[in-house]
């Protein structure tokens, strides 16, 4: 199988809204039929204008595969270091279990490593144990506790 990374387009946001719903934490916030409306079109071209965001997919014979968005953070933290935040990541149910999650997570590293970073994070839901299991096989520490405040 071969796996290409690369930038979404516009015309795999009805994929990647469908890999997003197709995940029982998550299932309940986005599109109970797994469609893209115009939110989420307005979500993906703000991701597209913003110089610090990227939204990749993970393509296998035509097909994407896989998704994930990677925001760079500049802060004053450890020297004035740049961060990668990894968030929502996603592989298609046929493809689990196959490497791809960890090729992805990888791909990710080295696009940090290449801008500089000093560190790359990721936040999972408690209740994911397989995922950070994942994790922490690649090397990620669960080193601190989130929070969050929906609004």
């Amino acid at each position: 199988m071969s796996v290409v990374l690369r930038a979404a387009r516009r015309e795999d946001v009805p994929v990647i809204v469908a890999m997003l719903a197709d995940d029982p934490v998550a299932r309940s916030r986005e599109s109970a039929d797994g469609s893209a409306d115009d939110a989420y079109y307005a979500a993906f071209d703000a991701i597209q204008e913003d110089p610090r965001n990227e939204l990749i997919v993970a393509e296998a014979d035509g097909e994407v595969v896989g998704t994930m968005q990677l925001t760079f953070i500049p802060g004053l933290s450890r020297r004035g270091g740049e961060r990668l935040q990894i968030e929502a990541v996603r592989v298609a149910a046929s493809m689990r279990g196959q490497g791809l999650g960890r090729k992805m997570i990888d791909w990710a590293i080295d696009r940090a490593r290449a801008r500089g970073c000093r560190l790359v994070q990721l936040t999972s839901d408690k209740s994911r144990t397989e995922a950070h299991r994942f994790y922490e096989a690649l090397g990620f520490t669960a080193s601190h506790e989130g929070f969050k405040l929906l609004l």
